[in-house]
C-alpha cells in the first residue's frame, strides 16, 4: 500500500482528515502543516500520496508538487473558487467540502495508479555498472572460446547457472572466471 501524508496549513484539519482515513481503512504515515515538513517526509519514503491543501505558510500546492520525487502523487483539496484559479491538469483535485465517498473513491483510484507504477518499477531491468558488464562479457568470451558456444548460448548458460545456484549473473560470471583461472577484476 502507498504511504499517505496529509498536509494542511491548520494541523487540526490534517488530524481530522487522518482520523477519517484511518476509520475507513487507510494508514496515514504523517500529518504536516508546512510544505517543508512534507518534503522532508517524502524524501524518507519510497512513494505514495500527499493529500494537500492549497496554501501553506511556506509554499503553495504547485511548489510542493514540483518538489515531490518520482513515485508520489498530489491530491489537492481546495474550495471550488481556488480550484478554478489552479492549473490542475497534471494532478488530482477534489472540491471542498467533499463527500467522504468521493474522497475514498479518489484515493482508491490513486492507489491503483500507484500500485501500477510500483509494479512497473519492480519489472524494470537493473542497470549494471561498467565493471559488472565487463565481468559478464569476459565470462561469455571464455565460454565461447573454450566450449565453442555462440554469444547467445554463453549468455543463456550463465543465466541458467545463475538461476540454478540462486546467485546473480555477475557472481556467476565471476565464479566461471575464477574456476578457469581468469583474472576478472578489471
Amino acid at each position: 500500500m502507498a504511504d499517505i501524508i496529509v498536509a494542511f496549513p491548520k494541523l487540526n484539519d490534517a488530524k481530522n482528515l487522518r482520523k477519517l482515513l484511518i476509520r475507513n481503512g487507510y494508514d496515514v504515515n504523517m500529518v504536516c502543516d508546512s510544505g517543508a515538513q512534507v518534503i522532508d517526509a517524502v524524501n524518507r519514503l519510497d512513494g505514495g500520496i500527499v493529500i494537500s491543501g492549497y496554501r501553506f505558510s511556506d509554499m503553495y500546492y504547485m511548489d510542493l508538487n514540483e518538489y515531490l520525487p518520482k513515485g508520489f502523487q498530489l491530491l489537492l483539496l481546495a474550495s471550488p473558487a481556488k480550484l478554478a484559479e489552479c492549473d490542475v491538469r497534471d494532478l488530482v483535485s477534489l472540491s471542498m467540502p467533499f463527500r467522504v465517498q468521493d474522497l475514498l473513491n479518489t484515493l482508491e483510484m490513486m492507489m491503483v495508479q500507484y500500485n501500477r507504477w510500483k509494479k512497473k518499477q519492480k519489472n524494470k531491468p537493473k542497470v549494471r555498472s561498467e565493471n559488472d558488464r565487463k565481468v559478464i562479457t569476459t565470462a561469455k568470451e571464455l565460454l565461447m572460446e573454450r566450449n565453442q558456444m555462440t554469444e547467445d548460448e554463453a549468455h543463456h548458460y550463465i543465466q541458467k547457472l545463475s538461476m540454478d545456484s540462486a546467485t546473480n549473473m555477475v557472481e556467476t560470471a565471476q565464479m566461471i572466471l575464477e574456476l578457469n583461472g581468469k583474472e576478472w577484476d578489471i
